[in-house]
């Protein structure tokens, strides 16, 4: 299932998820620019594991400090499937979440969830020496706290059959809890040290989003509702 939109508008400006967005578009550009020297920006700036506990190894690499790669990393992307399906739902996600919280602990909440993403695959493959990069640990605390506050809200989805892509609205309950099942499956299947995606970073970074919303939304949102309601709203 690929979200395409819900049904639950925004009553502010989403300043903070235009934001990132933006960043993390122009942080893909500036890797395409680098051409050949991409792998290299890539190294510097991904957050890796085995740089992480050791900081001699960092030292040896050239890295800048391991715990700023831990933020850099978020506004990373390895290809423009990768960025744009993280660009997607946090454009969906994103914007109603930041209503709930106000924006500048939305910001809070989604460098918190990052970073816990972040050390949540450092701590199941400590001696990784794979950079890991990319919003998805970050956006999967978002999708915590959206499922959690509007758990109801009517997600329009397409599911690709063969050449064809049926539309049909579910609740956001299902989407994200479908999601978050195939994250598990994926990061008990997956093998440790092998490059590809860092799914124990998707748990970590929705376990950190379950944890962090009822501290971070405005005491007026409520949970487990249906539509948003910022917090400017009394």
């Amino acid at each position: 299932m690929i979200p395409i939109s819900d049904d639950n508008p925004a009553r502010g400006p989403a300043v903070v998820t235009w934001t990132l967005i933006a960043l993390c578009v122009a942080a893909y550009l500036w890797e395409r620019f680098l051409g050949r020297e991409m792998s290299a920006a890539l190294l510097a700036l991904g957050f890796i594991p085995a740089a992480y506990f050791s900081p001699a190894a960092a030292e040896t690499a050239g890295l800048m400090p391991p715990w700023l790669t831990i933020f850099s990393s978020m506004f990373l992307h390895g290809g423009l499937l990768h960025l744009a399906g993280n660009m997607l739902y946090l454009w969906i996600f994103g914007n109603n979440v930041e209503d709930a919280m106000g924006h500048g602990r939305f910001l809070l909440f989604y460098l918190v969830c990052g970073t816990a993403a972040a050390l949540a695959m450092a701590y199941i493959d400590p001696a990784s020496r794979v950079p890991m990069i990319g919003a998805s640990g970050a956006i999967s605390g978002v999708l915590a706290a959206y499922v959690l506050l509007y758990p109801r809200s009517r997600v329009t989805v397409i599911v690709p059959l063969g050449i064809i892509f049926y539309p049909f609205a579910i609740a956001a309950m299902w989407v994200v809890g479908f999601w978050f099942l195939l994250q598990l499956i994926s990061a008990g299947l997956a093998a440790p040290g092998q490059p590809g995606t860092a799914w124990w970073a998707h748990v970590g970074g929705f376990v950190a989003g379950l944890l962090l919303t009822p501290i971070a939304k405005a005491r007026d949102v409520p949970l487990f509702g249906r539509h948003s309601r910022g917090p400017w709203d009394r």
